[in-house]
């Protein structure tokens, strides 16, 4: 891994840890339940965040407000925003 590559990965991992320690400790009550399943863009550095019904609708309008910023993204009252899923079969 390239020391640029590695410093991409650090500011991810740091975006990602400040953002969820801002959701579970200030935005967590406050949004379960009455938002449970919608989308939130959390800013690590101010602590404001965005809502949407879509993760594109929360990242966008974060972006909007500002656009120089990295967000954590999660789904409210969920432990993932995204799941990787598919349909199996069964081999009769």
């Amino acid at each position: 891994m390239s020391t640029e590559q590695a410093e991409v990965v650090a500011v991810r991992e740091d975006v990602i840890a400040r953002g969820k320690k801002i959701y579970d400790e200030k935005l967590k009550g406050e949004l379960e339940p009455g938002h449970t399943g919608r989308y939130i863009a959390v800013e690590p550095d101010t602590g404001r965040y965005f809502l949407g019904d879509t993760s594109a609708e929360a990242v966008g309008a974060a972006h909007d407000a500002l656009p120089e910023s990295h967000f954590y993204l999660a789904r409210v009252g969920y432990d993932a925003a995204h799941s990787i899923g598919g349909y199996g079969f069964h081999r009769g």
